[in-house]
């Protein structure tokens, strides 16, 4: 009920308000309304509905008050109700009573003992203090003994006291009431002992008035501040909504703008290694994801089944090396025999790299896709041209990158050279442990495993019947280990200095040519000129934007006229 006092009407003024609509009607026909409308909102059973009914009353006299009469606690269903109804009116009452503005009206029969009251209980669970919670005692007639000492004991913490009243009975009037309350505590004998100042619904409608004034006042600082706040963040919000655009050009600028912020972005995040911009988002970390990755490519190729050099310890070194043999003098390791075990080792991992390849350059495209939807998501109509022309460019960069790696692979296949002085001190280091390792051969012992450094543990057994050319092939296998360390870093470092060089050349370069040849080439999709149709999306959360702004100004105008009539002491406006 939203009472407002209007001195100024010739005569008062009534209507109901619910699901949108209004519904006018008279102080002679209100309770019918009221019926018809409960009908219309819950059912014409005894259901249930938290949709609110509010009656608007403007008259002269009236308390300006707003007030929600909250549905009685039931706990037992009846006819056809819901089996929850006590969980449904539970949980209406406190969504009303819980805001730290609400002033809470508890209504108590003095017919009843006030401690087992389940009004009381679920108030108190909002409002321990009571400090805005105020007991209306009804009934006052029908049960004044020791009612005087129930509201001056206050046994369930009233923060906001009591107002003891008598309810209209029958047929009478608002005004006959009135005058039948005010001769009932004068006169009764233990119902006029009460203090004037808790007694009757005049001194109620004072009561509530002043506190819904003094609620308000400290109540408003933080509604004007939230109000602030919420405005702030609405025109903050439609500045950054792209502004509608009228020409090509100005379309132009906007689009140039969009590449311009996507390509500092993906500098950051591709290139410099700084994620600022997404620091929770650790997949676009991408410069430690790159690095796990070439990290993990180099794990695989070190440990893979094809490089164990403890398989057939020696035994495919002989094989190789009795199918080389040639005309020649003895002692002499065969280039033929070097190449043959190489290109077995190469062709071994031959299917890793590619796969690789393929790998990154799928998480970098999920990367630069990422960014440019982000820095284009106010024009929805280049997304997919943008998206397209990306996975274009990054698929032709990828194949450039796969045939490359395959060249890489044939040429580690035909040729055996390398400059770098670690290839003869690994092998110089693994050839001394050639005596170890012919004497466990010779010896007849049984235990036929040993420890070679570089290696690791291996099985001599079979070797101790094929002692020729054994020599030999250990020189073959420290040759090839120390050398297979060497092509496998080549791999590793030829891989991430191709990927950084080709991520470079996409960002810097690359990337813009292949969009803008996408949108404003000869065989273009127009969508530039598309950016100057807004997309509906956009243009309903514009709109929704200024409309919020305009309420929210003139909540804010209110607002301040109520503070100030407040702070003149003005309660009834």
């Amino acid at each position: 009920m939203r009472l407002q006092d209007n001195p100024r009407a010739n005569c008062p003024e009534l209507y109901l308000e619910f699901n949108g609509k209004v519904v006018p009607t008279d102080e002679d026909n209100i309770s019918e309304a009221i019926n018809d409308t409960t009908d219309e909102i819950a059912g014409s059973g005894k259901g249930i509905s938290n949709a609110p009914l509010t009656l608007v009353v403007k008259k002269d006299g009236v308390p300006d008050l707003t007030m929600v009469d909250l549905p009685g606690i039931t706990r037992v269903p009846v006819h056809g109700q819901p089996e929850n109804i006590y969980e449904q009116i539970s949980e209406m009452i406190m969504e009303c009573i819980r805001p730290e503005e609400s002033i809470i009206l508890n209504v108590l029969s003095a017919t009843v003992d006030f401690s087992t009251c389940e009004s009381i209980r679920m108030s108190q669970m909002v409002d321990k203090t009571g400090k805005r919670t105020l007991a209306v005692v009804t009934k006052a007639d029908k049960a004044p003994e020791g009612l005087l000492e129930k509201v001056t004991a206050d046994d369930v913490n009233i923060g906001l006291g009591y107002v003891c009243v008598r309810n209209r009975i029958g047929d009478e009037t608002y005004e006959e009431a009135r005058r039948e309350e005010a001769k009932l505590f004068d006169t009764h004998p233990l119902l006029s002992k009460i203090d004037k100042s808790i007694v009757g619904v005049p001194v109620l409608a004072q009561k509530l008035t002043q506190i819904q004034a003094t609620i308000m006042a400290k109540c408003l600082p933080e509604i004007v501040k939230k109000i602030n706040d919420k405005l702030n963040a609405n025109v903050a919000e439609l500045k950054r909504m792209p502004k509608n655009l009228s020409s090509v050009a100005e379309a132009m600028t906007a689009f140039m703008q969009i590449l311009g912020s996507a390509k500092d972005s993906l500098r950051k995040v591709l290139l410099r290694g700084e994620f600022d911009e997404y620091p929770e988002e650790k997949n676009m970390h991408c410069t430690a994801r790159l690095v796990e990755m070439l990290n993990q490519f180099s794990d695989e190729l070190q440990n893979c089944p094809e490089n164990d050099p403890r398989t057939n310890f020696l035994l495919e070194e002989l094989e190789v090396l009795e199918e080389a043999k040639g005309i020649g003098l003895p002692n002499f390791l065969p280039r033929t025999a070097f190449l043959t075990l190489l290109q077995r080792k190469v062709k071994g991992i031959s299917s890793k790299p590619p796969s690789f390849v393929a790998h990154v350059w799928d998480y970098i495209e999920g990367v630069v896709i990422q960014v440019l939807m982000r820095h284009s998501e106010n024009y929805p109509q280049l997304q997919s041209t943008t998206r397209r022309a990306t996975s274009n460019l990054i698929n032709k960069t990828k194949e450039k990158a796969m045939d490359r790696m395959m060249e890489i692979i044939e040429m580690e296949k035909l040729t055996d050279y390398t400059c770098n002085p670690e290839y003869m001190s690994e092998w110089t280091k693994l050839m001394s442990q050639q005596n170890e390792v012919m004497d466990a051969i010779n010896r007849r012992s049984r235990h036929s495993e040993i420890e070679v450094d570089g290696i690791g543990e291996v099985d001599v057994g079979d070797l101790r019947d094929r002692k020729e050319q054994i020599q030999e092939a250990f020189d073959l296998k420290m040759r090839i280990t120390a050398y297979w360390k060497i092509v496998l870093g080549r791999f590793v470092d030829s891989m991430a200095l191709h990927l950084l060089f080709d991520v470079q050349n996409l960002v810097n370069s690359k990337m813009e040519a292949e969009i803008v040849g996408e949108l404003i080439g000869p065989n273009g999709s127009g969508g530039i000129e598309r950016m100057l149709e807004e997309a509906p999306s956009v243009a309903a959360e514009r709109d929704k934007l200024n409309r919020s702004v305009k309420l929210l100004r003139e909540s804010a105008a209110v607002v301040a006229k109520i503070m100030d009539r407040i702070g003149c002491g003005d309660y009834n406006d």
